[in-house]
């Protein structure tokens, strides 16, 4: 059957999620990394490969305000602050906020980020105390990272699945529901060169998937996910295969949306477009970054309006993404709780490494 969108929103749960998430399609991103310090070292950390953590810091308040200044002059209504850590300099970060005050930070979680800076604040986990050890060299991490952020609606715990944690994440998952935490999924993409064995394959990517759908249907209230999310990011294709890439390193076109407005600053405030897009010195033939997804995916808007089951599926990934990103934003109940198979790509040979 073919659909018209008419068709496709006459139902009421799809019109009235599809009127509730379209009010943020005026977020327009860039990316700015706070500094080229961090307070522990992980295996695989993208920051420290490229040229980016080899930039000389700029550490002037009054020049972080005029770059935002630009930004929001230029269109940008939403900011991710990264970097390597940007809990270090949270001067910074509060400049960026009293310019643009919609945003999120990505934290290691073991330096608390003042409330007066009130973006979502994203901390990373990548499994329990005994392997946050091992690869992060920080004892206690997840307790350290409660208890710094135990009710504060501005943080969402994201657990990075690579092939050595699946299994630990019911036990971390345990506690942070315990703690009245909540919760969304990455997975881990291997940056470029990388040769370790936390690289995902054919068997984890499924492993994972499992995990995930298990633990969206065990902790509804506090796992902030979808079917299609689980779908999505954990593919034998990674998310450029699957939806084409709209950051501009993989992007040429500056016509119109991220290839147009995009830009990834470096903390010196200089940027690349040639090597642009929200998780810089990944290898894009193997990224499922939560963070790429939420540009990648939702810009395929007319690929899912093609029937009911992808547009619901589509739906529940924007709903996500607006919980896990935007301050404010309570996310709804799934609509889609079936298998739906990314619409549009091609199946190719399979050109990861």
């Amino acid at each position: 059957m073919n659909y018209k969108f008419a068709d496709i929103i006459s139902d009421t749960k799809i019109r009235q999620r599809w009127e509730k998430v379209r009010q943020y399609f005026f977020l327009r991103e860039s990316t700015y990394d706070m500094t080229n310090r961090c307070n522990i070292q992980c295996e695989g950390c993208y920051y420290y490969e490229g040229d980016k953590q080899f930039a000389k810091e700029n550490s002037e308040l009054s020049a972080w305000k005029e770059l935002m200044q630009s930004e929001k002059a230029r269109g940008i209504t939403f900011v991710v602050l990264a970097g390597a850590e940007p809990s270090l300099v949270p001067e910074r970060c509060e400049v960026c906020y009293q310019v643009i005050p919609l945003g999120a930070i990505a934290t290691n979680g073991l330096k608390c980020i003042p409330k007066s800076i009130n973006y979502k604040i994203h901390i990373s986990v990548w499994g329990n105390d005994e392997t946050s050890y091992r690869i992060r060299n920080a004892k206690n991490m997840l307790s350290r990272q409660i208890e710094n952020y135990h009710g504060d609606d501005r943080a969402v715990f994201i657990y990075t699945f690579t092939p050595k944690n699946i299994k630990e994440v019911h036990e971390v998952a345990k506690v942070l529901v315990e703690n009245q935490c909540k919760l969304s999924f990455n997975m881990f993409s291997s940056p470029v060169g990388y040769s370790g064995d936390l690289r995902h394959n054919s068997d984890t990517l499924k492993h994972v998937y499992y995990t995930m759908i298990d633990l969206l249907a065990a902790y509804p209230e506090h796992i902030l996910f979808s079917h299609y999310n689980a779908i999505a990011h954990t593919h034998l294709f990674g998310l450029h295969h699957l939806y084409g890439c709209s950051y501009p390193r993989m992007n040429p076109s500056t016509d119109i949306g991220l290839g147009r407005s995009f830009r990834q600053y470096r903390a010196d405030l200089s940027w690349d477009r040639s090597v642009a897009c929200c998780v810089p010195d990944t290898d894009c033939n193997d990224c499922r970054h939560y963070a790429s997804g939420s540009a990648v995916v939702t810009a395929r808007l007319f690929r899912h309006a093609t029937d009911p089951d992808h547009f619901k599926a589509w739906l529940d990934y924007i709903d996500t993404y607006l919980a896990v990103w935007v301050m404010g934003y309570e996310k709804g109940n799934n609509l889609c709780e079936t298998a739906i198979e990314p619409p549009g790509y091609e199946l190719q040979e399979d050109t990861r490494n």
